[in-house]
């Protein structure tokens, strides 16, 4: 199955598009919250906690310049982030679950909502909700949602963003299926994707297999 995944993700994407965190702490992370059993507290504990470690690698190539500090013991000049602060957008509602934890780790972003349902009929999106930051044209702007599924809602998530005026944009998420990295893809396909994992397939209902659910019911114990 670890074999299929790979030769999968390697025929349907290039490294710079979609990037798979293998780091152990976050695929230990990952397999207790698939885990049906976990308490709601436990999930969303765990859901904070590998977001930081997503986080840490989604900014990975964020632009520094320099600043002179003292120290306790001279003067030097010691490397800073440049730039306006980035703009954290969850995508409503399970994205606030990712939001907190990056939150934690870069306190000065700038933090924007989309709102959006999926009809369970049609999986498609449906928008009531949209708040971000200004000047997103000279922001990086990071879309975070748990689940990339369909790919209807994120597609639509950042469609709204480019309206805004978002230029440079990167997506996180926790678990990805391969039809919806592929609609990501094509629709987006300046956009990169980093994931904890690349999952089989979808299956009828438009939910990932084997996945780990519902992530907003599971996070807010509404299942």
């Amino acid at each position: 199955m670890a074999q299929d995944i790979a030769e999968r993700c390697e025929e349907m994407s290039k490294p710079e598009n979609l990037t798979i965190v293998e780091h152990p702490l976050v695929q230990h992370k990952l397999t207790l919250m698939r885990d049906k059993n976990a308490p709601t507290a436990l999930f969303r504990q765990l859901l904070r906690e590998i977001s930081q470690l997503l986080a840490y690698e989604i900014t990975r190539d964020l632009p520094v310049t320099h600043r002179r500090i003292d120290t306790p013991v001279t003067r030097m000049d010691a490397p800073v982030i440049d730039g306006r602060k980035l703009a954290l957008v969850s995508i409503l509602r399970a994205g606030n679950g990712l939001l907190d934890g990056m939150l934690e780790l870069i306190p000065s972003a700038r933090v924007g909502f989309v709102g959006l349902y999926r009809d369970e009929k049609t999986l498609r999106p449906v928008q009531y909700y949209f708040k971000v930051p200004t000047e997103l044209r000279s922001r990086l702007t990071i879309a975070v949602d748990p689940m990339l599924a369909t790919g209807n809602s994120s597609v639509a998530a950042i469609d709204l963003l480019k309206e805004a005026g978002a230029r440079d944009i990167r997506f996180l998420c926790l678990l990805a299926a391969p039809e919806g990295v592929a609609r990501m893809r094509e629709a987006h396909p300046d956009v990169p994707i980093v994931t904890a994992a690349l999952d089989e397939r979808l299956n009828e209902k438009g939910y990932i297999v084997p996945g780990l659910g519902d992530a907003g019911d599971r996070m807010f114990g509404t299942k």
